[in-house]
């Protein structure tokens, strides 16, 4: 309780430097946030062309259909497969006339193979997953040709590969950044109470109870950063939307965690300024 009044004592005597602290904790954070929201919008962009991932096997002219609903009952339960659905000649002429209209007049009169479409599960869309599977549908003697976009596949996974290497890492980078600067800033409070720390330690305060005001005091600040960086960023994610793209925002769970982000890092910030100073006087 102690250390509340403490803390709180520190925001009312200098606001200036409380008001410096919680701005660049927000800027830092925002930064963060709006690398955050690029890569969210990103990934979703990039599962949606995961979700794309079909494969497609052609049945030969003149199979039963009682065969090709055999086949298709038994490629549905593969472990790997989502859904398995038969395309009769007639859909699959509907099918192209609707996805290329302006070649309709191509389709007049043309004949186009059934066709069974497969959809995989998520998680066993990778290249070598998707060969396996076709693999395994070519070995149905009935069926003339399995397609799946091998080259587009491939691209697309090193793609995802790429984004989520390359999250990661400026994520920690931005991160890093994040703590250095705020550690920076709750330094300057601290050293703004030096001389009542030297005070503090003559008279046998231990480090514990010297360290504890500060760590709320970086706790607090963290999460009223962390807000103001929410709101910047929700503001900013506006803007975007309303000039430039269309963006989803941050849902109520990952909102949640940059504002334990933000208070982790004050607390990190303040135990290491604190820490610090201590072992310098």
């Amino acid at each position: 309780m102690r250390s509340l009044r403490d803390a709180f004592i520190t925001f009312r005597r200098s606001p200036l430097l409380s008001a410096l602290s919680v701005t660049t904790i927000a800027f830092s954070l925002f930064a963060f946030g709006l690398f955050g929201l690029v890569a969210l919008n990103i990934r979703q962009a990039l599962d949606k062309l995961d979700d794309r991932v079909e494969i497609r096997a052609f049945v030969a002219e003149g199979t039963p259909s009682e065969l090709v609903d055999g086949a298709t009952a038994d490629i549905e339960g593969f472990p790997e497969v989502l859904s398995a659905r038969t395309v009769s000649q007639a859909e699959a002429l509907a099918r192209a006339k609707s996805e290329l209209g302006e070649f309709r007049d191509v389709f007049e009169g043309a004949v186009l193979p059934a066709s069974i479409d497969i959809r995989l599960k998520p998680g066993s869309r990778d290249p070598a997953t998707v060969k396996r599977v076709a693999a395994r549908v070519q070995a149905y003697a009935f069926l003339n040709d399995v397609r799946y976009g091998e080259e587009w596949i491939s691209k697309l996974y090193r793609l995802r590969n790429i984004a989520s290497i390359a999250g990661v890492v400026l994520g920690l980078a931005f991160a890093a950044v994040s703590v250095i600067i705020i550690g920076a800033t709750i330094r300057m409070a601290v050293l703004s109470r030096a001389q009542e720390i030297s005070i503090m330690r003559l008279v046998g305060a231990t480090d514990s109870y010297i360290r504890r005001p500060f760590l709320l005091e970086g706790f607090a600040k963290g999460v009223a950063g962390g807000l103001l960086a929410l709101l910047l960023t929700w503001i900013a994610s506006l803007l975007i939307n309303r000039y430039i793209v269309e963006t989803t925002f941050f849902d109520e769970r990952t909102a949640a965690l940059g504002l334990l982000f933000g208070a982790a890092i004050g607390l990190i910030g303040s135990a290491i300024s604190v820490g610090r100073h201590l072992r310098s006087v």
